[in-house]
C-alpha cells in the first residue's frame, strides 16, 4: 500500500511542482498561458517572498486500540501547524535572506525561527534555542558558516550554487514544463477562475487566474500519462549534453532509469497498482491556482489538497489536508537586506561547533 500511495502522492506533488511558476502575458487560454508564462517567471532577479505551508487535518481512523499514545501525540502536534518561509532575493551579486518559522500546536505547542543567508559560496544558518536539545550559551544566536562547496565535494556531488549556469537552468525549467503541460488535455485539467472569485489575499493584483485541478475521477488518467508519456521524455531532456554536465549525470544510470521505468514488469506494476487505485486513495480535492499580474508575473500561487490514503488491510484511513501559498512582490526591483551577510563574532564555524560537542558532530 505504502508503495502505492507513493507513487501518487509523488506524482500530484511533481505535477504541482512544476505548474507553480505559471504566468501570462494576457487573458490566453489557460493551458497556453502556463506554457508561455514559464519563460518569464525564469526573469525574476529580484524578488521579496513569502511562502506559507499549513496542515489542515492530519487523522487516522483506526481500529479502537490500534494506534498508540506516541501516534497520536505526534498527530495532535502536526495538526494545523504551519511553516512559513519569508524571503529577499537578487541574483546579482547572489544574496538571499530567507527565515524560516516553524509552528507546532496541540498540548506541546512550541515554534522555530530559524534565519539563513545564501550567497555564492558560502551559507549561514542562524542557531535556534530549543528547549528539548540545550545547546551552549556561547553558540545560540550565531550562524553557522557552512561552504556548500565541500560539502556537495564530501557527498560526491558536483553541483553547487556558484557552478550551476543559470541560463541553462532556465533552459532546462522551460523545456521540462512544456514537455510536461504539452501531455495534459485542456479541457480537463485547466481552466480560467475569475480573479475576485480565486480568494486572493488583498494586495494581489491579478489579471487572469489560472487553475490546474486533479480530481478522483481523472486521477488515473493523470499518473499514466505523468508516467507514461512525459516522464520518458523528460528523461531525455535531462540527457541532453547540454544539461549532463550541469547535472551531473550519470549517462548510463539515466539509461538504466528510463529502461527500468518503460519495461514490461514495471508497466505491469504500475498497471496493477493503477487498477487498484480506488483501494488506496481518494482525492477529495487537488487544485492549484496561479495568479499572473499587469506585468506578466506569477505574483500569488496556492495550492488546496485533500487525500484520503486508505490500508484495507490494516483498516485504517489517514486523512490529510493542507494549504500552501506562495507570494511574490517588488520583482525586479532593488532589494533590501534586514540579516545582511554575517561576519565576525556573529559566525561559527562546523569546526567551532565540533568542538562545542567534543568533537561530536551534531549537525
Amino acid at each position: 500500500m505504502i508503495k502505492r500511495w507513493g507513487l501518487s502522492a509523488a506524482a500530484l506533488l511533481l505535477t504541482a511542482a512544476v505548474i507553480l511558476p505559471g504566468c501570462a502575458s494576457k487573458e490566453e487560454s489557460p493551458k497556453e498561458a502556463i506554457s508561455s508564462s514559464a519563460k518569464e517567471a525564469l526573469t525574476m532577479t529580484s524578488y521579496e517572498m513569502k511562502s506559507v505551508l499549513t496542515i489542515n487535518n492530519l487523522t487516522i481512523d483506526a481500529p479502537a486500540g490500534a494506534g498508540d499514545e506516541t501516534t497520536g501525540m505526534v498527530l495532535n502536534m502536526l495538526k494545523n501547524a504551519d511553516i512559513s518561509i519569508n524571503g529577499v532575493h537578487q541574483s546579482d551579486p547572489m544574496q538571499t535572506e530567507l527565515t524560516m518559522v516553524l509552528n507546532l500546536k496541540g498540548d506541546m505547542a512550541m515554534s522555530f525561527n530559524i534565519p539563513m543567508v545564501l550567497t555564492t559560496d558560502k551559507m549561514y544558518v542562524k542557531i535556534p534555542s530549543i528547549p528539548f536539545l540545550p545547546l551552549p550559551e556561547t553558540i545560540v544566536g550565531k550562524f553557522l558558516e557552512l561552504d556548500p562547496k565541500e560539502l556537495a565535494e564530501q557527498q560526491g556531488v558536483g553541483v553547487t550554487p556558484g557552478t550551476v549556469d543559470t541560463k541553462k537552468v532556465q533552459d532546462l525549467s522551460n523545456e521540462v514544463v512544456s514537455t510536461l503541460l504539452g501531455e495534459y488535455d485542456e479541457e480537463t485539467y485547466f481552466k480560467n477562475v475569475k480573479p475576485e472569485d480565486a480568494g486572493l489575499p488583498e494586495g494581489v493584483d491579478a489579471k487572469q487566474v489560472v487553475q490546474f485541478q486533479v480530481t478522483n475521477s481523472n486521477v488515473k488518467e493523470a499518473l499514466t500519462i505523468l508516467v507514461n508519456n512525459a516522464l520518458p521524455k523528460i528523461i531525455d531532456i535531462l540527457g541532453k549534453e547540454e544539461y549532463k554536465e550541469m547535472l551531473q549525470i550519470d549517462e548510463a544510470k539515466l539509461a538504466d532509469i528510463k529502461q527500468q521505468l518503460q519495461s514490461g514488469e514495471a508497466r505491469a506494476e504500475f498497471d496493477k497498482g493503477l487498477a487498484d487505485l480506488d483501494s488506496y486513495l481518494t482525492v477529495n480535492n487537488f487544485q492549484l491556482n496561479t495568479a499572473i499580474n499587469k506585468d506578466d508575473f506569477p505574483v500569488y500561487q496556492n495550492l488546496l489538497m485533500d487525500v484520503v490514503v486508505k490500508d484495507p488491510e490494516q483498516g485504517q484511513n489517514i486523512n490529510l489536508a493542507l494549504t500552501g501559498t506562495n507570494q511574490y512582490s517588488k520583482i525586479n526591483e532593488k532589494q533590501t537586506f534586514v540579516i545582511g551577510i554575517p561576519q565576525g563574532e556573529d559566525v561559527v564555524t562546523m569546526e567551532e561547533l565540533q568542538q562545542q560537542f567534543g568533537g561530536m558532530s551534531t549537525y
